[in-house]
């Protein structure tokens, strides 16, 4: 009965996760990706001066705080580190609370 009822709620919690996923619109936030120079620095899967946008879904896979965190860091260009040397980090060409929080799930959803 026990093991019924763990299997219901991960089943619930990976249906609510894949509704979630759908709901990021890939090509506007790969699109405003492009336009604000993320991927300049930052690629899918592969490092380059800056995580994959694979490492950075990992780091916060399960934590409550990761849409607020990848939020700030692509919003408010704190200063960061590239080969030793600090530098601001470039914001979203955006303010739309929308399609910042789209590339916010897309990068998550990685």
């Amino acid at each position: 009965m026990f093991t019924r009822i763990l299997l219901l709620a991960a089943s619930v919690m990976l249906s609510a996760g894949a509704a979630h996923a759908a709901d990021v619109d890939a090509s506007a936030a790969e699109a405003l990706a492009k336009k604000s120079g993320c991927l300049k620095c930052h690629a899918i899967d592969k490092k380059r001066d800056g995580p994959a946008f694979k490492e950075t879904a990992a780091k916060y896979k399960g934590k409550s705080d990761g849409v607020d965190k990848v939020t700030k860091q692509i919003t408010t260009n704190p200063k960061i580190k590239v080969d030793g040397v600090e530098e601001t980090h470039d914001a979203l060409k955006s303010k739309d609370a929308k399609e910042i929080r789209n590339v916010v799930d897309w990068i998550l959803s990685r």
